[in-house]
């Protein structure tokens, strides 16, 4: 099978990065061609405002990039991880144009929300969800606090949705969870062109001892995160637990305030740095007051054995099974927030059967091997090979 990985780089770093990464690397190393198409958003320093506009509606030489790439190496599936903005929507008018079949990975909500997240204010927000044109984004200037572009980003969907790219351009849709997929139809999209597949680790970073004896939060510093939250309930919590504090982001002067009386904060760290953490923490602690997409904290938690307590919202409620990989806690509620960390704390032997099932639910669920057979099953029916690729995967031929 020959795959195209399409991807767009955001300015800082974030957790799409890694599944785009890891599922061309998947696929590359059990022997099919995979070839990777990316731009980057530091692209955007210094464009003119109407030709970065003119792009995310339409960008023609990705558009023309794609077509080639597509024709030379006889791509089957074009599988996008992210377009917005410079790729833009051209790429997959391109990728069908040669004939071959485009799947897209929603890492977010941008397809219904102008700032992806679902999101205003530090609160869950659904304004645009079924609006066909997201006027409630320009209004409330939800993109990069701009209204001029929060209207490009509202005029590149509604423009698309009326000239029917997210119906007829688009073969297969992958949602990171059930919650995802049901919002997705909730504002529209096909409910026949869905899969749901979780993101993945690898390689494993393997099991830790738990032994550190502190708490980590582990993510971009952000109101949409629960930074708030956070503090707040360590001022209570401090002298139970330590809690090690791993990011950075427009709240770190905030966090490094609340530094000492039982925080730490290590700003940002390279990867193995952050998974050795997770192996010697206690619990990772997931505050966000937003939806989420499907984060890789949590997916690399459990490859480390790190039961999580999470918001019991959006997609965490279902990532996060309670009293089994971890506790769930009224989102923004810092009381309840300490209250489930007392309690975790006064059950080391729950927390220590926790550690065995986070592990157990990566080896099952979020690891390579179970991703790859996800992936094979997609790709199958877009290419309506579903049969014959179904009996190679019983056979243990891919």
């Amino acid at each position: 099978m020959n795959v195209l990985y399409v991807y767009n780089y955001y300015q800082n770093p974030g957790g799409e990065d890694e599944p785009f990464a890891a599922e061309a690397a998947l696929i590359e190393a059990a022997g099919h061609l995979v070839k990777r198409y990316s731009l980057h958003n530091d692209a955007i320093a210094g464009m003119n405002p109407l030709k970065l506009a003119g792009k995310l509606i339409w960008n023609q030489t990705a558009y023309k990039d794609i077509r080639r790439l597509v024709r030379e190496n006889r791509i089957d599936v074009a599988h996008f991880h992210n377009t917005f903005p410079l790729i833009s929507p051209a790429a997959y008018y391109a990728a069908r144009q040669e004939g071959a079949r485009v799947v897209h990975t929603l890492h977010n909500f941008r397809l219904i929300c102008p700032n992806s997240f679902l999101s205003r204010d530090a609160r869950v927000c659904e304004d645009c969800l079924t609006k066909v044109v997201p006027w409630p984004g320009i209004v409330h200037a939800c993109y990069r606090d701009s209204k001029m572009q929060s209207a490009a980003v509202a005029t590149m969907l509604a423009g698309h949705r009326f000239a029917g790219t997210w119906t007829k351009q688009i073969d297969l849709y992958i949602a990171l969870s059930e919650f995802a997929r049901r919002k997705f139809i909730q504002a529209g999209l096909p409910a026949d062109r869905f899969e749901v597949k979780p993101n993945f680790a690898h390689p494993d970073p393997g099991m830790g001892s738990g032994a550190g004896r502190f708490a980590l939060f582990v993510g971009r510093l952000s109101p949409n995160k629960g930074i708030d939250v956070l503090l707040n309930a360590w001022k209570t919590l401090a002298s139970r637990l330590p809690l090690r504090i791993v990011g950075d982001g427009p709240l770190a002067e905030q966090v490094q305030r609340n530094t000492g009386n039982g925080i730490e904060y290590l700003g940002r760290q390279p990867r193995e740095k952050v998974l050795s953490l997770m192996r010697e923490a206690s619990f990772l602690v997931f505050p966000s007051v937003w939806y989420e997409g499907f984060p890789m904290t949590i997916v690399e938690a459990y490859a480390s054995g790190l039961p999580v307590i999470a918001s019991n919202l959006g997609s965490m409620a279902s990532i996060v099974e309670d009293h089994v990989t971890g506790l769930r806690f009224a989102p923004g509620d810092a009381g309840d927030l300490c209250q489930k960390v007392e309690w975790i704390c006064n059950h080391p032997d729950v927390l220590r059967d926790m550690r065995g099932n986070a592990r157990a639910e990566f080896v099952n669920r979020y690891s390579a091997g179970p991703n790859y057979t996800q992936l094979m099953r997609i790709y199958a029916r877009v290419l309506d090979r579903s049969g014959a690729v179904g009996a190679q995967l019983r056979q243990g031929a891919i």
